[in-house]
């Protein structure tokens, strides 16, 4: 009997490499360099072989001739890195209660609208965290209207952030009176996080490098873009940033990651250094 054949895996040559990156960047703003062809071969080779294309040239030009954007859509949820937990950077979030939201609400009216948006959402810890920190933290909550916004590029983790169920490690740097409050324990080392904070942030896909994306979003008070940009190149940095200036209402605030400087990417923001964090403001 003659044994059945095994496909051979398609070869992804330096040229297909190229090709791919320029047009992954141009597409989302994402820079891959030489250094992660592992990274990047194997989830194309993933892609090719799930489509049932022929060769890499066959499947590039399916995915650039596309008209629903789905092929896209399943490598962006592939080629982007989600990893995060609960008062991740929570210096920031002492920030945004015991400074930079005083600020905004002192500008406004009680009662009026005070937006949070947290993009990169990634699987809801980031946001999530803010809605817990205002609940506990901030005085002023009751007075104003305040909507949290959360998008990501990747559906898969917008799915999990409305699902709100973590590990142990993710809620592991949660006070254990925030767990108990708004989490229920499922088994298996598991936590789901109350239907009050699910339904108090309004997810959304959003890719900071398509102009119609972006302007559905203005007047926002406070941005946290922590770690995102740092896979950008410094043009798409630069574009993303003046992008999210466009966003914010005057006055309002941007955080970015610890390793992050807006001073190398714009020089729209002026930095302002609280007693908690350093951030940068949208000139009045």
């Amino acid at each position: 009997m003659k044994a059945a054949s095994v496909a051979t895996p398609p070869v992804i040559s330096d040229a297909d490499f190229q090709k791919f990156a320029e047009f992954f960047h141009r597409k989302t703003g994402i820079h891959f360099e030489v250094s992660k062809r592992y990274f990047v071969d194997k989830r194309l080779i993933e892609r090719i072989q799930a489509t049932g294309a022929e060769s890499f040239r066959a499947w590039f030009v399916a995915l650039r001739f596309e008209a629903d954007g789905a092929e896209m859509q399943h490598l962006v949820n592939l080629m982007t890195v989600n990893e995060t937990y609960f008062f991740r950077e929570a210096y920031q979030f002492d920030c945004l209660v015991n400074n930079m939201l005083n600020e905004v609400a002192a500008r406004k009216a009680p009662g009026s609208r005070i937006r949070i948006w947290s993009i990169p959402s990634s699987t809801g810890e980031e946001p999530y965290s803010i809605a817990i920190y205002l609940l506990e933290r901030w005085a002023k909550i009751e007075q104003y209207d305040v909507e949290i916004l959360s998008s990501d590029i990747d559906t898969k983790v917008l799915e999990a952030a409305q699902r709100g169920v973590y590990s142990s490690r993710s809620v592991a740097q949660l006070p254990a009176p925030y767990l108990k409050k708004y989490f229920t324990p499922q088994g298996g080392g598991e936590w789901r996080i109350s239907r009050e904070l699910v339904e108090a942030v309004e997810f959304s896909r959003v890719n900071l490098s398509e102009p119609a994306d972006m302007r559905r979003f203005r007047d926002i008070d406070v941005i946290f873009c922590r770690n995102l940009l740092i896979y950008f190149d410094d043009l798409s940095r630069r574009v993303a940033a003046e992008a999210m200036f466009d966003t914010l209402a005057p006055g309002g605030f941007i955080c970015l990651g610890h390793s992050e400087s807006m001073s190398r990417m714009s020089s729209l923001f002026t930095m302002r250094r609280f007693p908690d964090a350093l951030v940068y403001q949208r000139p009045l």
